[in-house]
């Protein structure tokens, strides 16, 4: 058999580097992009990444903090391999020391060479989430600057778009590269660097995987009936500076979504509530319809830290749709702009509350976790600020 090694020192508990192969979360937060493990002797071990790679494999041995050892099976190999990880206590932190196992055949020559590229890589990762929080593949992923939004078949026919499949942009951030290479809201994204884009979120990252901020790619999109294609550059994606205390990170928060807030509740000054529940055609959502998913993303918010905090978050098999039923349903709870905008305002006050009161070993310790929650609430492309001019257009269309 041949080995193919790699080690690292980690600044981090020997605790948190076990954890980080034996828990579900702290998987998906360095090495790939769904995980489903059960860490115990022949506990399952499912790791999947876009592109549909995945590895499915079990726990072979465990003894803990100090190995993990498990069965490798992609959909690429040629037949099931071993891979061996040690934690060693060292200087206040961790050594880890990976060991994989393949056959020493020139057939498996090729296939080495990746998984020594690939460990080396992910090793990498590894290191700055436990030690930062960074995972390092959505710093070097580049942003479009877009808003997406469903696309459905009345939604195509409304806006005389002659396809049923694609990407509708709901807005554009300011300054980024859609907005800079000249579309619009309502376009429908067809291509994207010579890659599909369906109604599936999942076709975006994939198109553009592998790239960076400043490369320039090919875009093909509808604007109406017409096809049109525009060069766009690639923006770098800015990283919010998270404060490690929680305390602190509530208060960056909400200096963040404040000024967003009022903006959006502006919109609603001498707006009857007869205005904001109309609807501008059939079928698209009202004013107030618009405030109570932005409501629903307030709780999704919370939903998402505590399951972070417990150590089991969610998985899907995919992004969603928005469900109409259950907007019209908290406007209905809420039947006023008035009472509508205090549970807006609401919602956001607990998501913050929520924040500062994150625990400190939790912070401290989960740093992958702390900071993807913190990067969330930092972001530029804000769902508030992202969703105003929609409210705006609703509200205008519904005084005509």
């Amino acid at each position: 058999m041949a080995t193919v090694s790699n080690e690292t020192f980690v600044n981090a508990p020997v605790k948190m580097a076990y954890r980080a192969f034996t828990n579900s979360t702290s998987l998906r937060e360095w090495l790939c992009d769904v995980a489903t493990v059960e860490p115990h002797l022949n506990g399952r071990m499912y790791l999947w990444w876009r592109g549909d790679f995945y590895s499915s494999g079990h726990y072979l041995e465990l003894e803990e903090n100090k190995c993990v050892k498990f069965r490798w099976y992609s959909n690429i190999d040629p037949a099931p391999t071993e891979v061996t990880v040690s934690l060693t206590e060292k200087d206040g932190g961790t050594l880890v020391r990976l060991d994989h196992k393949i056959p020493d055949d020139k057939s498996w020559a090729k296939l080495g060479e990746t998984f020594r590229e690939n460990w080396a890589e992910s090793f990498e990762n590894l290191k700055s989430v436990l030690e930062t929080g960074l995972d390092l593949r959505i710093a070097n992923r580049p942003m479009l600057g877009i808003a997406p939004g469903d696309f459905t078949a009345e939604q195509a026919v409304a806006l005389g778009v002659p396809v049923k499949e694609g990407l509708r942009l709901d807005g554009l951030v300011s300054g980024m590269g859609a907005e800079r290479a000249g579309l619009q809201k309502d376009d429908v994204i067809v291509g994207m660097n010579g890659h599909p884009i369906t109604t599936d979120f999942n076709t975006l990252p994939l198109a553009i995987a592998g790239k960076k901020g400043g490369e320039s790619i090919e875009v093909v999109f509808y604007r109406g009936a017409e096809k049109k294609t525009v060069t766009m550059e690639l923006s770098k994606r800015p990283m919010p500076d998270v404060p490690s205390n929680p305390a602190e990170l509530a208060k960056a928060a909400r200096d963040f979504v404040m000024p967003a807030l009022s903006e959006l509740e502006s919109c609603f000054e001498g707006v009857s509530d007869e205005q904001a529940m109309k609807r501008p055609e059939p079928g698209e959502w009202s004013a107030l319809e618009i405030v109570a998913h932005l409501i629903q993303g307030e709780r999704n918010n919370c939903t998402f830290l505590a399951s972070l905090i417990d150590g089991y978050e969610l998985t899907s098999d995919g992004f969603g749709t928005n469900v109409t039923p259950q907007v019209e349903a908290t406007v209905k709870a809420n039947p006023s702009v008035a009472l509508m905008l205090n549970a807006l305002r609401r919602s956001v006050e607990e998501v913050l509350a929520f924040t500062a009161l994150i625990p400190e070993d939790f912070a401290v310790n989960n740093k992958g976790s702390y900071y993807r929650f913190g990067f969330g609430l930092l972001q530029p492309n804000l769902h508030i600020s992202g969703h105003t001019q929609q409210v705006k257009d609703a509200l205008a269309l519904s005084q005509q």
